[in-house]
């Protein structure tokens, strides 16, 4: 049975804006157009994970009627972001019964750039995972491939946006969970610099400043008008991003000039790349160098090992942090059988860890900041793959059998000691860095960094180009992905099947 509004999946966020606010189409028949694709195409992606139909109906009436996206249908991830009346479940089952009080700061700035919230979309337990298989939600799947991953932790959004039931999700990224999924998915995902978005009423450093919350986007201009209308701290915040000169989304169009770009596809972390990503890469670096660019090899020097233990000793530490909040908002003491083996067992670890291994671990991140800061006094831009990997078979990244008995065995015992000294967790971390090695270093920096989709395999599945700036510089990011986006178009590729 053909679907309701045909036009709809050809439409970016502002063009459907434009064609409410011009009244050529209301904005009930985008939302139908929208509920419409999530009953026929959400069945075998699992992208969104709570329907708010009732919510979106009722929210029309509100809606600014010169909105840039007036009724513009929307998901918002079922990680951070609160929506008045509505359970925000983090990946977990506890949490889905805990209904939020209040909107958070960016989801009062996102209704009134006249979005309207469809649903929830699908995302691993405390966005822990660069893929989205938690045991509360059932894996997101990949609408090019239904057998691969989503990637993570807005795996749901990036499936969502890819497979046209949304032009729009929103996402947040603490170690590349907007640029993961936009990869992995064929979509476009930028994460700002740090302090560009606000992160209040109950957040300051989201995982002390690694995670910032932005969209996953199939053009590049809805992707910068929606910065242009949520971008600004809120009160409270505890960091201010240095303010843009202009709206964003003049730069998409403005030409970027000749631009002196690194490349490189040694990874941060880890150690292998697949043939794919850095053939990717190659292809994207002969792109920019046909548009005028100056392109040449060259990488921060850095510990990466060194790095990966730090980086994770932090994240432990913020797994416990969420853990004991959780148990807060429950009202009782938080249970091993609430959550995943390897959330409870990280949560161990991140307890077991002195304060000062803690500092320590922040010290050294903030030093590599140091030295990338300083290595991009050289170069406007860093190219790399986004990821070390094509998208994976779903399930590849899982705890083997043994693996999870061992947790369980050593998490019922609360060894957090034993997990965090031993090899287990961290060859379990190795997989997950391995497959990341690029995106959780501009985490630590705040830099903006972003995935533009600009090859496909043999295969027939999307490989990303990592693409980062210097701090608070998204203008220049804005302006060299609407330049690729002009000189080789990617909206109009489509998964199949849809």
């Amino acid at each position: 049975m053909p679907l309701p509004f045909p036009e709809y999946d050809a439409l970016d966020g502002l063009g459907l804006g434009e064609l409410v606010r011009r009244k050529q189409i209301s904005a009930t028949d985008v939302l139908n157009a929208a509920l419409a694709r999530i009953a026929a195409r959400n069945p075998r992606l699992n992208a969104v994970v709570r329907l708010l139909e009732q919510e979106a109906r009722a929210s029309l009436t509100a809606i600014p009627a010169d909105a840039p996206f007036a009724g513009v249908p929307m998901l918002i991830k079922d990680l951070q972001a609160t929506i008045a009346g509505v359970p925000t479940s983090h990946g977990t089952r506890p949490m889905q019964a805990v209904i939020a009080t209040h909107d958070s700061e960016l989801i009062t700035r996102y209704r009134r750039a006249g979005a309207v919230f469809v649903g929830r979309s699908n995302t691993p337990e405390f966005g822990l995972t660069p893929f989205t298989e938690s045991e509360a939600l059932g894996p997101a799947r990949n609408p090019w491939d239904t057998t691969r991953t989503t990637g993570g932790s807005s795996g749901g959004s990036g499936a969502a946006v890819a497979a046209r039931i949304v032009p729009i999700g929103h996402g947040g990224d603490g170690g590349g969970s907007l640029r993961i999924p936009a990869s992995c998915n064929g979509v476009f995902g930028l994460k700002p610099t740090r302090g560009r978005v606000p992160t209040g009423p109950d957040v300051g450093d989201a995982w002390r400043g690694f995670a910032q919350e932005h969209v996953i986007t199939r053009s590049v201009r809805d992707s910068a008008a929606m910065l242009d209308l949520t971008a600004g701290e809120d009160a409270g915040a505890p960091v201010a991003c240095p303010r843009q000169d202009r709206p964003f989304l003049e730069e998409v169009t403005t030409e970027p000039g000749r631009l002196r770009i690194a490349m490189t596809s040694t990874p941060f972390f880890g150690r292998h790349v697949h043939a794919d990503c850095k053939t990717a890469l190659a292809d994207a670096a002969a792109l920019l160098t046909s548009l005028g660019h100056d392109v040449e090899e060259a990488e921060p020097v850095l510990d990466g090992e060194s790095l990966a233990k730090s980086f994770l000793t932090v994240v432990a530490a913020e797994c416990r942090a969420d853990l004991e909040w959780m148990g807060e908002q429950l009202g009782r003491a938080v249970r091993r059988s609430d959550v995943e083996v390897a959330t409870w067992a990280l949560g161990l670890v991140g307890r077991h860890f002195r304060a000062s291994d803690y500092s320590t671990a922040v010290r050294r991140l903030q030093t590599a900041g140091r030295t990338v800061g300083q290595f991009f006094t050289q170069y406007d831009l860093l190219i790399t793959p986004t990821l070390a990997d094509p998208p994976f078979v779903i399930g590849a990244l899982q705890p083997k059998p043994y693996e999870r008995a061992a947790l369980s065995i050593l998490g019922a015992l609360g060894l957090g000691r034993v997990l965090g000294s031993g090899g287990l967790l961290s060859e379990m971390a190795d997989k997950a860095f391995g497959f990341i090695p690029y995106t959780p270093l501009f985490n630590v920096t705040g830099q903006p960094a972003m995935s533009v989709p600009l090859y496909w395999n043999a295969a027939g599945l999307p490989i990303g180009t990592h693409v980062v700036g210097r701090f608070g510089d998204e203008a220049t990011l804005f302006r060299v992905a609407g330049q690729l986006e002009r000189a080789r178009p990617w909206i109009d590729r489509v998964p199949p099947g849809l």
